[in-house]
């Protein structure tokens, strides 16, 4: 048995701390269970349940969490998503390291066990756009939003709790409105670094004759630049 806390990336530090509800956790795609662990240890959870669709890793997180003491707290579960899960046993649902599309698709699966639980934690690595629609789609209200970077990656993390929310814009569906509302840091120095992309690619696709792609391609840079403008504008930048 190991009497070491275990040690988790900042990124997943900082998606642990958005777990507000202190029951059980269901941490789907759960790897190799140290989330789970780390939730457990340091009193965010009172239980756990490591979900993953795949043996190899699902019999790891088994392994670490026997090692760490923790069998009694925390159960390993066989599950496509949030299929192998029943309605009201879990307080919180927790996913990170995966797409929006397929968060969603998670989500949308099981859509019982969803709506009985007290909150979800989410931290879509793209099309978080797909991510903030479908909570407010399923009458769930978006309390706290971040972005964290680690290992030269942006990512982005939200808390979102069952509730009415007026619907976004289109711009704060896709950047986030909490993000730009709170003046995040770290999400001033992602909208600068995607402006300087746009800048330097936008130049090269100034021609008359742009081809069909080329073109679209051109128009959908133009609206992204214009709309981080807009942002950044209303942070004071």
């Amino acid at each position: 048995m190991s009497s070491t806390g275990v040690k988790i990336s900042d990124r997943l530090l900082r998606v642990a701390s958005y777990v507000k509800s202190k029951g059980i956790v269901a941490d789907i795609g759960c790897d190799h269970g140290f989330t789970s662990i780390y939730l457990v240890q340091n009193g965010l959870a009172r239980g756990a349940v490591a979900a993953d669709i795949n043996k190899k890793p699902l019999a790891k997180a088994e392994k670490n969490i026997r090692e760490y003491g923790l069998s009694e707290k925390i159960s390993v579960r066989l599950s496509d998503g949030a299929k192998g899960l029943k309605e009201g046993e879990i307080d919180t649902i927790l996913i990170s390291g995966m797409g929006g599309a397929l968060i969603t698709k998670i989500l949308g699966e099981s859509l019982e066990v969803v709506n009985s639980s007290y909150e979800l934690v989410l931290s879509p690595q793209s099309e978080v756009h797909l991510v903030r629609r479908f909570l407010h789609r399923q009458g769930f209200k978006i309390t706290d939003e971040a972005m964290v970077y680690d290992k030269n990656k942006y990512y982005v993390i939200i808390r979102a709790v069952k509730g009415f929310e007026e619907a976004y814009s289109e711009c704060e569906y896709i950047y986030g409105k909490l993000l730009a509302d709170r003046k995040d840091e770290i999400f001033k120095r992602y909208l600068l670094k995607e402006k300087k992309r746009i800048e330097k690619i936008l130049p090269c696709l100034t021609s008359e004759n742009l081809s069909g792609k080329a073109l679209e391609r051109k128009l959908l840079l133009e609206d992204e630049y214009n709309m981080i403008t807009k942002v950044l504008g209303n942070m004071g930048r």
